[in-house]
């Protein structure tokens, strides 16, 4: 018989019940998504562009790539792959939920951003793609929300082509004490008050600062994907570890 921790995990510090913390996650992500965008310049103070453009940078996207931003949300990243791979390429934007792809494909179209993008609904534990199938995969600050994160690390390894990279670029763990203590700080008394002001809602900040901290740290994450298939991983720290950019490659 199982035992019954097998069912559980986390949300945020909660103990939930694992086939509920999809539909938790869900919630909070239709709570935001209007202030989805505003939220990260005004918690990141505008930093989060600069980790979204090295990624971009490391990805190196050419001319008829076909490339899966997954976890899209609101279509930052999206957007710069969409000029990157022209018209021969493709991009498709896949996110879970449906609230945050109506303001991804809303934003996009307002951008002008069409012909190559598609959108797709969609579990990154059992990603709907052909094995072997793109030339790249980003994952920007959504790995932390997924239930089980070996199987969806398990998934995008399958239908990424030989050759090709996985990007992760997620919160992690900060690499001095002093850095660590002062972001716990921001993280518990300052976005959850922020959250209520400008998106009316402290409990969803109060859960993404809560996730963070329940996420792998550096080494543990590229542990996990090279157990889940790629044949090397490495990672950059970014804003002394606050962020770290993962890479998985599959040869």
């Amino acid at each position: 018989m199982a035992d019954g921790a097998d069912k559980k995990t986390h949300f945020g510090y909660q103990q939930v019940d694992k086939t509920k913390k999809a539909e938790m996650v869900a919630d909070v992500f239709h709570s935001v998504a209007s202030k989805y965008d505003l939220m990260n310049d005004l918690m990141s103070f505008g930093v989060h562009r600069y980790w979204k453009r090295f990624t971009i940078e490391c990805a190196a996207a050419r001319p008829g790539m076909k490339v899966l931003d997954l976890a899209g949300g609101t279509g930052d990243l999206t957007a710069k792959f969409s000029h990157l791979v022209g018209e021969t390429g493709e991009v498709v934007l896949a996110d879970i939920n449906d609230s945050m792809l109506k303001v991804g494909r809303a934003k996009l179209h307002d951008l002008g951003v069409v012909g190559n993008v598609s959108y797709v609904q969609a579990n990154a534990e059992a990603l709907p793609f052909p094995d072997n199938h793109f030339d790249i995969i980003t994952i920007a600050f959504g790995l932390r929300n997924v239930t089980e994160k070996e199987k969806a690390l398990r998934s995008m390894q399958r239908i990424l082509k030989p050759g090709g990279k996985l990007l992760v670029l997620e919160f992690s763990k900060p690499q001095n004490a002093v850095m660590q203590k002062a972001y716990d700080f921001y993280s518990f008394q300052v976005i959850p008050r922020m959250g209520s002001m400008v998106a009316g809602d402290a409990e969803s900040y109060r859960y993404l600062s809560e996730s963070i901290r329940m996420h792998p740290d550096q080494e543990t994450l590229k542990q996990l994907m090279l157990d889940a298939g790629f044949d090397q991983a490495d990672y950059v720290n970014m804003t002394n570890g606050v962020v770290a950019l993962h890479r998985g490659y599959k040869f």
